[in-house]
């Protein structure tokens, strides 16, 4: 009998991996299919043949096509000539855009699949304990008071220094300002809710509640205190926005969040042993307390690097991670990239309704992200409720 139940487990564990493969292909797919749409749908259509000449042209591999891809598209009725306007329209406008969605929905999901399973608890995430609006503050902090601050410390110290503009210091000053901001809540959040080396979900929820209030006050008083240059400008991190991306701005946060990304993916096995619990975890020879500080960490990295570019997008790192778990289970060797991909995935999907839905105006991305994780949310408390978690 042992025998035949030993021979019976070698095949489900196969079955699983190949579903997991499967389904791994399947999102990997799905975010190519929605970069291509992505960047290809809009006033400008652009075919899927025509993205591959122009970003084949821009690597300077454009005669692989028996001819010169030059801008004007010289290959007459071929399905691969572009024109200038699709030319510009991709390179300057949709790929960047498109890049950054990439980005900062990778971000957002890994960092709410780690949260949870830190906390052990499907329902943390990075915005509702306070990270992604404590780092929006932090931000709109460096809009509003930024300046004024150079100015005193180039008074007091005699040197010159830049809030903002096309320094080094401007450009790494607000995403290193809402990285701090993102860090210093979550540390708040996290000490408020622990108590003797165990998380309470409750207390988490209700210090990550007052969290966003007081964040929400320090940003309606900045408002308060702004002109009307810095009040457009808090307006785009209150609502979140991939609008008016550039290339030097992906380079400047991109280290950041595809470090803390790939980083968080390699606390997989330690995610897992904490699973079954922090005692049981360190019995196993793992060092919780290092883990923890260093998941925060990196959580803080990742979605303080994205609010810094983008604002406030919220419930991606809810909905994401759940989804993936209702399918591939709550291994995170699996659990965490699969959370990147599709967390790609939706942000390319949500930021191509954001600005297909009221042409020719843009509707926020925050906004539209808030629409469908609000009800998601709401269901998932329900759901706990009704299984008696709490």
């Amino acid at each position: 009998m042992a025998s035949v139940a030993a021979d019976d487990v070698l095949p489900i564990a196969l079955q699983r991996q190949q579903r997991r493969l499967v389904i791994l292909l399947l999102l990997a797919g799905l975010l190519v299919v929605g970069f291509v749409v992505s960047v290809g749908w809009g006033a400008v259509s652009i075919s899927p043949a025509q993205i591959a000449a122009i970003l084949l042209k821009s690597l300077g591999l454009g005669t692989l096509f028996g001819g010169d891809m030059a801008a004007e598209g010289s290959i007459e009725g071929s399905i691969w000539a572009f024109g200038r306007r699709e030319e510009t329209v991709l390179l300057a406008i949709r790929l960047p855009r498109a890049v950054l969605a990439i980005l900062v929905g990778t971000a957002l999901a890994v960092s709410g699949a780690a949260l949870q399973g830190l906390f052990r608890n499907p329902l943390a995430d990075p915005g509702l304990i306070g990270v992604s609006t404590g780092a929006a503050l932090a931000a709109a902090a460096t809009i509003v008071l930024g300046n004024s601050l150079a100015v005193a410390l180039s008074a007091r110290f005699g040197f010159e220094l830049q809030a903002s503009g096309g320094s080094s210091l401007g450009f790494l000053a607000l995403p290193v300002a809402a990285f701090c901001g993102g860090l210093v809540s979550t540390f708040l959040v996290y000490r408020i809710a622990t108590r003797a080396g165990q998380t309470d979900v409750a207390t988490l929820l209700l210090a990550g509640v007052a969290m966003n209030a007081i964040s929400a006050a320090g940003v309606g008083l900045l408002v308060f205190l702004s002109d009307d240059q810095q009040l457009r400008d808090l307006n785009f991190w209150m609502l979140g926005s991939l609008g008016g991306v550039t290339w030097t701005k992906i380079g400047t946060v991109a280290p950041f969040v595809l470090g803390a990304s790939i980083a968080l993916v390699l606390f997989s096995r330690h995610l897992n042993a904490l699973l079954l619990g922090e005692r049981e975890a360190q019995h196993l020879g793992f060092r919780i307390e290092w883990i923890k500080r260093a998941i925060v960490l990196l959580v803080a990295l990742a979605t303080g690097a994205s609010v810094a570019v983008t604002g406030v997008i919220g419930f991606v790192g809810l909905v994401v991670p759940h989804l993936v778990r209702l399918s591939l289970g709550a291994d995170h060797k699996t659990l965490l990239p699969a959370s990147m991909l599709l967390g790609a995935s939706l942000l390319l999907v949500a930021d191509l309704a954001a600005r297909s839905v009221v042409l020719p105006a843009e509707l926020p991305i925050g906004i539209l992200t808030s629409c469908v994780g609000g009800p998601f949310f709401l269901w998932l408390l329900m759901r706990a409720r009704n299984r008696g978690v709490w």
